[in-house]
Parts: C-alpha cells; structure tokens; sequence
C-alpha cells in the first residue's frame, strides 16, 4: 500500500516486525513534497517510534487476522473479550484500546485484529448509543441551533450536545470524532 493509505490501528512491516500504527498526520507543507508523519509501536516489543514517510512510498502490510468478539467487562488487568466463534476469552492492555474504551458497553460486538496470536488492535462500531449521565439542566426554549453544552455519558466520556438534551436521555456518537449526532430513539 501507498503511505497516504496508512491509517491508525492498521499494521505495517516495518524494519522486519510488525508495527501497529498509533496515529498518523498527512502533511502537505507549502512547497515541500507531501508527506506522512506515523507513530507506531512494536508490536512484539512494545516499543514505540516515530517515523516520516514520503506520501507515495511503497509501505509493506503485515498478515493480520480479525475476528468478531464481544466485550465483557473492564477491571484493573484490562479490557476482557470473548472470541465470537470459539469462546476464548482474552484480556487486552489499555493502551492497545486507547480512546475506544469510552465507547464500550457490555455485549458490543467489536473486531479484534491479531498478528501471530498477538491483539495488535481493536475496531469497535461507528456509531455507539449511550446514556446522558450528567449535564446541566434543560433550557426552556432551546433548539439545535443554541450552543453546545458539556455532558457525561454513562460510560465517562464528556461530549458536547445541544442545549435540550437532560440526564437520561440516549444520544447516538460517531465514535471515530467523538461527536453527538442525535439523540436515540
């Protein structure tokens, strides 16, 4: 693949080991040739490195398997998963999950990508439906059109809704912006 196609939880080949990318920028600097900034980690060592490629460079992808699993919980050793087909149960580290634990809810169905038995990444739904656990009280007359206020889900993240959404409403996310996009029915 071309570096302009890396995206974040994809896996490279990179130096002989697979690296999973942590995030990426696509630079196109006035009157420089463009560019792609990566962070990525080992997945073997754990170690992490950032590195630039040119946009039109050929970028060697490594075999990663995906399989569907459904979340269980969440403790202090990490995020507990059960494989759809074969109902093995595997923990995997904060860090593997990143921003994606906020959107977490019992029984979600997720892909979990792998590399030689080792989770490199998880792709949960687009959209989530979670609750509204705490915001500032309603304002009589309020339409889409007023500015934003902060709200907590019941799962902790923080979002910006409308002005008439309350404590117990369900709101549907976009979880790759971590955006409101309506409320739920």
């Amino acid at each position: 693949m071309k570096a302009k196609e890396i995206r974040k939880g994809k896996v490279i080949d990179y130096k002989g080991a697979p690296h999973a990318v942590m995030d990426f920028q696509h630079r196109t600097p006035g009157n420089l040739r463009a560019f792609v900034q990566v962070r990525l980690r080992n997945i073997i060592t754990g170690n992490q490195c950032e590195e630039r490629f040119s946009s039109t460079e050929e970028i060697p992808e490594a075999d990663v398997f995906s399989f569907n699993a459904t979340y269980l919980y969440g403790d202090s050793e990490g995020y507990h998963f059960m494989n759809s087909e074969t109902y093995d149960q595997l923990t995997l580290s904060e860090d593997l999950i990143g921003t994606a634990a906020g959107y977490l809810q019992e029984e979600m169905v997720v892909q979990i990508s792998t590399y030689n038995d080792l989770p490199t990444g998880i792709q949960i739904p687009k959209t989530v439906i979670l609750t509204i656990a705490e915001t500032q009280p309603e304002l009589k007359g309020a339409t889409a059109s007023n500015s934003p206020k902060s709200a907590t889900t019941d799962t902790g993240i923080t979002i910006n809704v409308p002005a008439f959404v309350k404590v117990g409403d369900r709101v549907l996310i976009d979880t790759e912006a971590g955006t409101y996009l309506s409320r739920a029915e």
